[in-house]
């Protein structure tokens, strides 16, 4: 085999991603719940969803996103477990110093279940990268006997994470340059991370319903659907180009909440969102950045009628939302950000929340923020000030030592959770 031929045979990535992790640790620390149906809930109650199910839920049509009403109508003899966050985070970080300290260094932390780990030298041998995988599994496996994973080998860490996803559980698949694009065709182009509801519905709006049609657009094409360079970049990732893909800054912080039954009035969900706001803008803080967006989402409870609807997108979502995207000054404070909140939940419905969501927006490095002829106006320095005082005694005795007072009665709401993309403070509560 030539030179050239050998390269294109090698590898570059290794893409991990734990099997239903969350019911995987629960059936680790709690041995009865072994070889049983398993689903992980945020709160015992039918009207949420199961965020987690183990692979013996799984064969009775229990997945994530099923609603737990659902979920033990298809199988009466299901283990219902209330998340645990915290020992979630601690079973990643064992499982994370398993691989650096007996297979190799983990290039970038994906999510609480996910990682990727850039190849070197003789690793990037076929052979070599595919002993390698083997030797992560084993490794994880000395974390927890439950714990299993699924990896992925590419060119490029975009076909890793495609690989990793093609068999489950406990799968090793590898994509090698020459096996494009014949390996993907079997897939749904849905199925390709970056193409998502929205993305979909372009592409058959396009007339492209199948993985090869999506191979055969040309970069411009691709470019154009995409609408910018998003589309270029896609277009060489499916082709197994190797890139420096290197995160920009952040581009939103976000928290969302389910609120259980006794939260479920608006002035309780108005008292939740503000305590997101607050967790929101302690990470703002602790990277340095500055907002001058923010976006509510609130869901109401189906039981409204659609008359009741106030946005028009009853029909997307199956019940009744009410959003709000605003725009001010940039800052960075808790009490400006509350201000903003509180003057645009006038404006939301009278009906009964069942979820808040709250993100920071247009979010721009401390370094680049250009003060404004409002920052007096804003009482940004006084606000500063008292943002750096909460911070630091909180840092100091707790997260809510010191908190804004329209919090007091939901103080202890919407703890810690772990959204896929991040793994979080346990002390942020």
């Amino acid at each position: 085999m030539s030179g050239a031929s050998q390269a294109a045979e090698q590898v570059n990535w290794l893409f991990l991603d734990m099997n239903s992790y969350f019911a995987s640790v629960e059936q680790e620390v709690q041995p009865q719940l072994r070889g049983k149906p398993t689903a992980v809930v945020t709160v015992d109650a039918d009207s949420t969803v199961c965020i987690a199910a183990s692979y013996e839920a799984k064969a009775f049509g229990v997945s994530t996103g099923t609603p737990l009403g659902e979920a033990r109508k298809k199988c009466p003899d299901l283990n219902v477990v209330v998340a645990r966050h915290e020992i979630y985070v601690e079973y990643h970080k064992k499982i994370e110093k398993a691989v650096e300290e007996n297979c190799l260094h983990i290039s970038k932390i994906v999510s609480v279940d996910e990682m990727e780990c850039r190849l070197r030298g003789r690793d990037m041998q076929l052979s070599n990268a595919e002993a390698l995988a083997q030797q992560v599994k084993q490794a994880i496996r000395s974390v927890g006997e439950t714990l299993r994973c699924s990896i992925g080998l590419a060119p490029n860490r975009f076909l890793a994470k495609v690989a990793s996803n093609m068999q489950k559980p406990d799968g090793l698949v590898t994509i090698t340059q020459s096996q494009l694009p014949e390996i993907l065709f079997s897939m749904k182009p849905r199925a390709l991370p970056g193409i998502g509801e929205r993305m979909e519905r372009r592409l058959l709006s396009q007339g492209i319903e199948t993985m090869e049609q999506l191979w055969q657009l040309d970069m411009d094409q691709m470019t154009q659907l995409w609408g910018g360079v998003l589309g270029t970049r896609f277009w060489l990732k499916l082709r197994g180009k190797d890139f420096d893909e290197r995160e920009s800054n952040t581009s939103s912080i976000s928290h969302q909440h389910v609120l259980p039954p006794e939260l479920r009035t608006r002035e309780q969900a108005c008292a939740v969102g503000k305590k997101l706001l607050h967790k929101a803008a302690v990470r703002l803080r602790q990277a340095k950045l500055w907002t001058s967006g923010m976006a509510i989402f609130v869901m109401f409870s189906k039981s409204q009628s659609k008359e009741d609807d106030p946005s028009g997108y009853w029909l997307h979502y199956g019940r009744p939302v009410w959003e709000a995207n605003l725009r001010f000054p940039s800052c960075h404070d808790t009490m400006t950000l509350v201000n903003v909140f509180q003057e645009a939940w006038k404006e939301c419905p009278k009906l009964r929340p069942v979820m808040v969501s709250v993100a920071l927006v247009d979010l721009i490095p401390e370094n680049m923020r250009n003060m404004t002829l409002f920052d007096e106006m804003y009482g940004a320095g006084r606000f500063d000030r008292l943002a750096q005082v909460m911070d630091s005694v909180n840092a100091k005795y707790g997260s809510t030592t010191l908190y804004l007072g329209g919090i007091h009665k939901v103080r202890e709401a919407a703890p810690p959770r772990i959204a896929f993309k991040s793994i979080p403070d346990m002390n942020l509560k």
